[in-house]
């Protein structure tokens, strides 16, 4: 698992590649659909003993055409050295691979991405050797996700807007929607997803916003918190879907007609004492809606 905010930010894009889809829209950039990704090393050291390595590369390549490489950094804070080392492994990985590299720059305050955007020139007496122009992602231009419907849709890019906007006014809404679309996830994404942000929102006062939110299941069970109470009721319906699903089945393998209607109440019942009585009923009855008919 990610030990730092620097690395939560970087390591979503390995983890979760289906977030280069809509980070590369908000970009303006094209991203061929069905374009596979993979994680290559991050390494950018030579024979020399200085160290340089790139927080994250992908490589992205869409099914008929060629492809390119994405370097990936998380910048917490503006520093002069940095495009120097960009401007290297940018050379370095298109040497390496062959391929043309991309720089994408990931920040959480709008002043570091100003910064970041660039570009970054080498030039002596007015000529430009070279010129650097990263990509950058920031809280001008990663949106605000504070509907659960549209959360629920795209886990990725909501907990990445969580990260993001960490230190913005909108961040109890954003958190507060994620919270509410993880109460309906499955486990094992509601487990990563939950972790992942908690690391990646580091120091910030949203982190204890969020470990509030956050106390489900086998983290803290029984506070009665409102993800806690999102995740039961999501569990609950699950069973209560299965339980009616499985009436509906029993009867149509017993050779007895389902109308439209009487699907529709079975399906529609939540409550998982009614189901229990009506599938006890379904082993005998000889037509559908006498499941309903008064004991």
């Amino acid at each position: 698992m990610v030990s730092s905010p620097h690395e939560a930010s970087h390591r979503i894009f390995q983890e979760r590649p289906n977030l280069l889809a809509p980070v590369f829209r908000i970009l303006g950039v094209p991203l061929p659909e069905k374009a596979s990704v993979e994680v290559l090393t991050p390494d950018a050291t030579e024979i020399r003993p200085l160290e340089r390595r790139v927080d994250s590369v992908l490589r992205v390549t869409p099914p008929e055409c060629d492809g390119f490489l994405l370097a990936i950094e998380a910048q917490g804070r503006r520093d002069t050295d940095k495009p120097t080392s960009w401007t290297y492994y940018l050379a370095h990985l298109q040497a390496k691979y062959d391929s043309p590299v991309l720089l994408l720059v990931v920040c959480q305050d709008k002043a570091t991405a100003d910064w970041a955007a660039g570009p970054f020139t080498v030039t002596v007496n007015g000529w430009t050797a070279l010129s650097t122009h990263p990509l950058v992602l920031g809280p001008d231009n990663v949106p605000v996700i504070t509907d659960p419907d549209e959360a629920a849709r795209d886990l990725t890019l909501a907990t990445f807007c969580a990260m993001t906007h960490a230190r913005g006014r909108n961040i109890d809404g954003i958190l507060e929607a994620l919270a509410r679309a993880l109460g309906s996830a499955d486990r094992d994404s509601a487990r990563y997803y939950t972790e992942l942000l908690e690391i990646g929102l580091g120091e910030s006062p949203a982190r204890a916003t969020w470990k509030d939110l956050m106390m489900i299941g086998s983290y803290f069970p029984g506070r009665g918190t409102m993800i806690e109470k999102a995740f039961l009721e999501g569990e609950a319906k699950g069973k209560a879907e299965g339980k009616a699903q499985s009436i509906v089945h029993l009867l149509l393998r017993r050779n007895i007609a389902v109308s439209p209607e009487t699907r529709q109440t079975i399906m529609e019942c939540q409550y998982l004492d009614q189901l229990d009585f009506w599938f006890d009923r379904a082993l005998d009855v000889t037509r559908a809606e006498d499941l309903f008919a008064a004991e």
